[in-house]
């Protein structure tokens, strides 16, 4: 038993403060007073966007690689075109890169300014692949590849969707994280 005439407490000095241990606190940045702490880390969103961009395009050019070279699905190109197909293959990859930017600054802004800015992105971004699953069936195509366009545009909407909502949840600070 314990004696109650003694603090056994941190200000007892029988037991010291542990030196040399890292205090709560330590290693965070600190902030001048007044000043609110960043809601959003910046460089590690855009570095998560540009991530997803590179595999966005990437992700387009092994699916038409696929569907042309092993289903033979004559998909952006004329059947003699190769595995690869022409421009069109690097115009398609190169959209793809872009939408996950558009979709990293559109991340951005409602990680600043909204209420529960994951749940707004992942409606918004999945809005969106629903309509570029559908709209290759409003073109003039064999329905092969009218099919085939479809797959190819649902998997990029997703893969842009959820690899964005991980950044994004990376992104913020644990005070905003505490939320959810």
């Amino acid at each position: 038993m314990t004696d109650p005439r003694y603090n056994y407490g941190p200000a007892d000095p029988q037991y010291p403060q542990h030196q040399g241990q890292p205090q709560y606190g330590q290693g965070q940045p600190h902030y001048p007073q007044g000043e609110p702490e960043p809601k959003v880390n910046v460089g590690k969103l855009w570095a998560g966007g540009i991530g997803t961009a590179v595999v966005a395009a990437l992700l387009v050019v092994v699916a038409i690689m696929l569907i042309r070279g092993v289903l033979g699905i004559a998909i952006l190109s004329p059947e003699g075109a190769g595995a690869y197909g022409t421009v069109s293959t690097t115009s398609y990859a190169i959209a793809a890169a872009g939408a996950a930017l558009l979709a990293t600054a559109l991340l951005m802004v409602l990680l600043l300014a909204m209420p529960s800015p994951l749940t707004f992105f992942t409606w918004i971004c999945l809005l969106l692949t629903a309509v570029a699953v559908i709209l290759p069936f409003t073109l003039v195509a064999d329905l092969d590849a009218k099919i085939a366009t479809a797959a190819i545009n649902l998997l990029v909407g997703l893969c842009i969707t959820t690899m964005l909502s991980s950044v994004g949840s990376a992104a913020q600070n644990g005070s905003r994280q505490a939320g959810y």
